[in-house]
């Protein structure tokens, strides 16, 4: 069971798929700090890459994700020809350095292009990379997936894919502007599993307008009959003053905080119940799903996709405002489209803000993601261990963590309040508050 302290959720914080967060990004960085990153690898460094397509066939009122409207041809296949021209920078300066194992691509929608631009993409990133048989994954709109892309995935060997699906019911549907039927997302469950899809993630949201308990049940009820490996369970974040499309939603329709955190307990519930392993406070796996393992043999990490089973240190971004991360550096492209072409185009990287990350950094980076993966921490890299347990002693309070020598634990009770706990060892939160949403 959980117990709800408002006074602990109170304070909006960040995700935290990266540390430090990007709203701690500037633009002090540059295409040097990319070739420079790439040039300090050894040859045989494991790389994930990571592929973003900003367009989508339709716009949803709701979504955070940096997309367009998918309106013209001629506009896609000018960008899928610019990726081109970024695959083959960066085998340029990589030359013999890193092996790629993953290949992530994501959105926006990859099927807003047309399946055939999707397949010479994948040919062209495995001619151009050295690769040891990359394990490929793609998120997926259901509207606009049809046999051809289906087939297009079999092609290439996509071995996992991940659904939004967001609700099932249509009203809630209606009022963040993603009209789905069931019919149409259980005929794209139907054609992943032809398409011999090993690992189908859903993607649902908590704390929509207008949801209550019972609809977010009947959702997952919905869900579970379609045998999804993985599911990923979000609280809608509301931040219309970032996103203007989300002034579309009638915020006044919005849970409480109290009523997304019965939720949140909710979908928890409901899963593990019907033998989902909990995979860190929001994802969920069938036992032998590959993210499930590494949640019980303490592999679990966490990068910009969210909880992942991939153990690579070093992921490239490429795309529009896409992210490159290193051990000692976080780069982003320039999130304006044209802005990107003119940089590749003059034959230069489109990095435009990020992070150098310090030793201090680094170390806290550690410690946030140990508590969000493995819900302990070593917190002995931290100075003034009387000062840290004075920031966490609410919670301890609370028997929501505990210490164990110079590590805390969180308490089973505790799950809810991971990010929440982690906020309060980050040294930069404070002033950039409006930029996040409720901590569950």
């Amino acid at each position: 069971m959980w117990t709800y302290y408002p006074d602990l959720l109170a304070k909006p914080v960040p995700r935290y798929t990266s540390y430090p967060t990007a709203a701690e990004f500037t633009e002090t960085v540059a295409s040097a700090d990319l070739e420079a990153g790439l040039a300090d690898l050894p040859a045989e460094e494991p790389l994930s890459l990571y592929v973003h397509i900003p367009y989508c066939r339709e716009i949803c009122w709701y979504c955070g994700c940096n997309t367009g409207a998918a309106t013209r041809e001629a506009r896609l296949s000018a960008y899928v020809d610019r990726l081109h021209d970024e695959i083959d920078l960066f085998a340029a300066k990589l030359g013999p350095r890193g092996v790629v194992g993953r290949i992530a691509f994501g959105g926006g929608s990859p099927n807003a292009i047309a399946p055939e631009v999707f397949l010479r993409l994948v040919d062209r990133i495995k001619t151009a990379f050295r690769h040891d048989r990359p394990v490929i994954s793609v998120e997926l709109d259901p509207r606009g997936f049809d046999e051809k892309w289906a087939a297009a995935l079999a092609t290439a060997q996509v071995e996992r894919a991940s659904l939004g699906v967001q609700t099932f019911d249509p009203a809630i549907q209606a009022r963040i502007g993603r009209v789905q039927p069931a019919e149409l997302i259980e005929r794209t469950v139907s054609l992943l599993r032809t398409a011999s899809i090993t690992s189908l993630n859903f993607d649902l949201m908590y704390g929509l307008p207008g949801q209550t308990g019972r609809e977010l049940e009947a959702s997952l009820a919905a869900a579970l009959a379609l045998a999804p490996d993985r599911l990923a369970v979000f609280g809608y974040a509301h931040v219309p003053q970032i996103l203007p499309r989300q002034r579309r939603i009638d915020a006044s329709q919005l849970p409480s905080a109290r009523d997304r955190f019965d939720q949140a307990a909710l979908a928890h519930r409901v899963l593990t119940g019907k033998g989902y392993q909990p995979v860190g406070f929001d994802h969920f796996a069938t036992p032998a799903d590959p993210l499930a393992s590494a949640a019980r043999n303490g592999t679990l990490r966490r990068n910009f996709q969210g909880f992942t089973d991939d153990r690579a240190t070093c992921l490239l971004g490429l795309g529009a405002s896409a992210i490159s991360s290193f051990p000692d550096r976080l780069l982003q492209n320039e999130k304006n489209t044209g802005r990107w072409h003119l940089a590749l185009g003059a034959g230069r990287f489109a990095t435009h803000r990020g992070v150098l990350r310090t030793p201090e950094d680094r170390a806290r980076g550690t410690i946030v993601e140990d508590i969000l993966t493995h819900g302990a921490a070593d917190l002995s890299p931290l100075t003034g261990r009387s000062c840290v347990r004075a920031l966490l002693l609410d919670f301890e309070a609370r028997g929501l963590l505990r210490w164990r020598g110079e590590s805390i634990v969180l308490a089973e009770g505790g799950l809810p309040y991971a990010r929440a706990i982690a906020a309060r060892l980050d040294q930069y939160r404070g002033e950039s508050i409006g930029r996040f949403s409720h901590a569950v």
